[in-house]
């Protein structure tokens, strides 16, 4: 199959619905552990920590291989894409299984170090070592699902992920309580489902990718790594995973904040982050969408239409932010008391929630300009940014709000929520100085044009 054209209404609703069942699937995961007790949600939500750590070590090659890939369609040279797809893989497994093997047997360590208390710490050891211990199937899924929503076929990704979190669910619910004979095994369980899960989907986002794809990753491309596409993968990959980890060991610092606040103030941030992910669902997937096309027509040398749609599709990320939002603080009560009836952790996330029109509207902003400046290629400057802001701002600063002017999580919230509008600003700044365009990895010549490319509109 070629490429389908590229509409930015086409790629995102299936991407946003994909998202959108991915976190109600998520909501339901943290609800069926709520059963067991507030602590199992807390341990599930401090373990995932370090597994979205590990996630983001391996985006390095996956998103770094889409983006590429991205450039090469744009420039009409399918073949070369291919090829950046079978190198991807074998890199993924590669340090996928290093990760896997790595978490297995000091999973436990690092919880401690983030001084996770008491049976907090024995749910979480407990999902660590069985999740961690298969985290490249996650890596290998999402550097599939990128490549696949790459080539314009992101509703495909949808029904596979789909299919995935019903699976996930349907085992959470034998596994957790122990129905159909058995056993119940709690947090354990919802750890076996989930890589269960995982291991189906991954087949079938193989079997589709061969489905798809133009010119087919053949088994030369998997055993022989070329330097070119290596290097060009890593070009990209190393500093947006960077930046992403940057952010979550930021998270994790907050996190290790939190744990002197208490298991209450634990349990309030897992729910709270769990009801605010809805609030910038859509902004994420316009992000993508609009990478997708940026990556295609930088490729392609049309560098005009990639500044001009990046700016409309903040434009429309924020509308539906603010209004998303408007809706989840008008219902946050009721939302929080879905998880736990626990006074205290709803009287505290209430609280927290009104903060998210300031925090989820600067994030907004960042998801599409930076995932735009990593699809043309300037992937080090968000990562020079986020050193300076996240590190050098947005900690000390959380520090101050939680422990000196006794904010507690509501300091974790503002503090992060600074972080995200100081670098809002810079980034449209960027994007605004076009200073991106001279990153392109590939340029289209009609000259080496080996097959057609589908074209990118808006």
């Amino acid at each position: 199959m070629k490429p389908k054209e590229l509409n930015l209404v086409r790629l995102t609703w299936p991407i946003f619905l994909e998202l959108f069942l991915f976190m109600l699937m998520g909501s339901v995961d943290t609800f069926m552990i709520s059963s067991v007790s507030d602590d199992a949600v807390a341990g599930v939500g401090a373990a995932n920590q370090i597994i979205a750590m590990a996630i983001l070590v391996l985006s390095v090659i996956g998103n770094g291989a889409a983006m590429v890939v991205s450039q090469y369609l744009g420039s009409k040279k399918p073949k070369e894409a291919a090829q950046v797809i079978g190198n991807a893989i074998t890199l993924n497994l590669a340090v996928g299984l290093i990760l896997s093997t790595f978490l297995l047997f000091f999973g436990g360590n690092l919880l401690q170090l983030l001084h996770v208390p008491g049976d907090i710490l024995v749910y979480s050891k407990s999902y660590i070592h069985i999740v961690g211990s298969f985290i490249f199937f996650q890596a290998l899924i999402n550097a599939l699902a990128a490549t696949i929503r790459t080539h314009g076929f992101t509703k495909q990704t949808m029904v596979v992920s789909m299919l995935m979190n019903v699976i996930h669910v349907i085992g959470n619910y034998i596994l957790i309580f122990g129905h159909f004979g058995f056993p119940a095994l709690g947090v354990q369980g919802a750890a076996i489902s989930t890589i269960t899960s995982r291991f189906i989907c991954l087949i079938l986002f193989f079997l589709l990718m061969y489905r798809i794809m133009e010119v087919k990753v053949v088994w030369q491309y998997y055993i022989k790594l070329t330097k070119k596409y290596v290097m060009q993968i890593l070009k990209i990959g190393i500093p947006s995973a960077f930046e992403s980890i940057i952010y979550q060991t930021c998270q994790l610092v907050f996190t290790m904040y939190i744990t002197y606040l208490g298991a209450e103030a634990m349990a309030t941030r897992q729910y709270a982050l769990n009801i605010s992910s809805y609030i910038f669902l859509f902004s994420v997937a316009v992000s993508m969408g609009t990478s997708i096309m940026v990556g295609r027509l930088v490729g392609a040398g049309r560098p005009q239409e990639a500044y001009t749609r990046v700016f409309k599709s903040v434009k429309w990320a924020l509308l539906a932010t603010v209004i998303i939002d408007a809706i989840v603080i008008t219902f946050r009560v009721p939302l929080l008391g879905l998880f736990t009836n626990n006074q205290s952790i709803i009287l505290m996330g209430a609280h927290v929630i009104l903060l998210s029109f300031l925090l989820e509207t600067g994030r907004t902003c960042n998801l599409v300009i930076i995932n735009s400046l990593r699809a043309s290629g300037d992937a080090k400057f968000p990562v020079y940014m986020g050193l300076l802001s996240m590190v050098c701002m947005s900690l000390p600063l959380g520090y101050l709000l939680v422990f000196k002017l006794h904010l507690g999580l509501a300091g974790v919230w503002l503090a992060t929520a600074t972080d995200e509008w100081v670098r809002a600003v810079i980034m449209y700044f960027r994007w605004r100085s076009r200073a991106w365009e001279k990153h392109a990895l590939v340029r289209y010549d009609p000259a080496e044009e080996k097959s057609g490319s589908a074209p990118v509109t808006g």
